[in-house]
């Protein structure tokens, strides 16, 4: 119902929405990836971690094959890929985005998880190593949380 009462979408933003939906359930693969743990203990440290964080609360604690499909077929909830990047970012080995819709995935939840005046004051609070990667889909996201549309 919600659809009748939008307005279209300019096709530049549509395509970036696409582009984070897509990157959502990568973003989560790469923790799934990345992360040292089985995937039940993966799961319990991103619902945990969502909790401690203020970044959702998940209804309960998801096990091993939730996490695993959420990082395929399965779109994961906003929660999920918010506290995958909160957790990826602050990893030793300095992880990047793998792809542009990752990319897209890893802006959109920077912008959400954290308050920011301005677009500059984002890209300045990325981790240096993040900041080239991450340029243009900040510019995008922050252009999509100024328009107040929420995933």
């Amino acid at each position: 119902m919600r659809e009748r009462f939008s307005k279209p979408l300019p096709s530049a933003e549509r395509s970036f929405y696409v582009r984070v939906m897509a990157g959502s359930s990568k973003l989560v693969g790469h923790w799934l990836l990345l992360g040292q743990a089985d995937p039940d203990r993966l799961a319990m440290i991103l619902a945990d971690t969502a909790r401690i964080a203020k970044l959702g609360e998940p209804e309960a604690t998801p096990d091993g094959r939730t996490l695993m499909a959420w990082s395929g077929d399965a779109m994961p909830p906003r929660w999920a890929a918010r506290t995958a990047l909160f957790l990826l970012v602050q990893m030793p080995a300095r992880p990047e985005p793998r792809d542009d819709e990752e990319a897209c995935a890893w802006a959109y939840c920077w912008l959400r998880n954290r308050q920011f005046e301005s677009l500059e004051s984002a890209r300045a609070a990325l981790p240096e190593h993040l900041r080239e990667a991450l340029a243009t889909p900040l510019e995008d996201a922050w252009q999509d949380f100024r328009g107040q549309r929420l995933i």
